[in-house]
């Protein structure tokens, strides 16, 4: 779902049709407030806002979905192509600022890159989400156990650091891996490094 944000009526509509030539989905608001409290679907979408507004502004509106924790990709569009907008705008994660008149092909090329950026960050989210619910299923040793994997030791070390025997190591190893799914010792890396996990310290 592409949503659109502009006040004005005739720019709404273009929009909507050149966007509904290409079989994308648009939902059209006259304000950012509208917008805001609009119920939007779940599915990946992007922002096509305005800049210059009555009231709240294209770039207030930007700062307060940031603030609400929502994450859709924003293209800008203005009359008026100041550097310092643009500039604001695009550290502030903005895909693209497309000056009017811009070119139909401007914006049906910076929805797609926006749309695509959408569904990598909702697959990136997704997988997080999975590798996090795997990891809460860990026992307290489990989770000792990958911290001091992660970190390159061996199962004799692990076994000489935690107290115990490199068997039960093995064991509590076998079965970290299993639940986390990690078929290996690089994936199983990667999945702490997107939880976050530092590798316990080695001393």
């Amino acid at each position: 779902m592409v949503f659109i944000v502009d006040d004005d009526a005739s720019v709404r509509r273009s929009i909507q049709d050149l966007l509904s030539s290409v079989a994308l989905r648009a939902e059209a608001f006259a304000t950012p407030q509208q917008f805001l409290e609009s119920k939007r679907a779940a599915g990946p979408g992007c922002l096509v806002l305005d800049v210059r507004l009555p009231g709240m502004s294209g770039l207030d509106c930007q700062r307060r979905l940031a603030e609400a924790g929502v994450s859709i990709p924003i293209i800008f569009i203005t009359g008026h192509g100041d550097v310092p907008i643009t500039v604001r705008a695009m550290k502030s994660g903005a895909v693209e600022v497309l000056t009017k008149p811009f070119r139909p092909q401007e914006l049906l090329d910076a929805v797609q890159q926006a749309l695509d950026r959408d569904r990598t960050s909702r697959d990136k989210r997704r997988q997080a989400a999975e590798v996090r619910n795997r990891y809460e299923t860990l026992t307290a040793r489990e989770r000792e156990v990958l911290k001091l994997v992660v970190a390159g030791l061996l199962n004799k070390q692990i076994a000489a650091k935690l107290g115990t025997s490199e068997h039960t190591i093995k064991i509590h190893r076998g079965h970290m891996m299993d639940k986390m799914q990690a078929p290996s010792l690089a994936a199983l890396i990667h999945m702490a490094d997107t939880l976050e996990i530092l590798p316990a310290t080695v001393q």
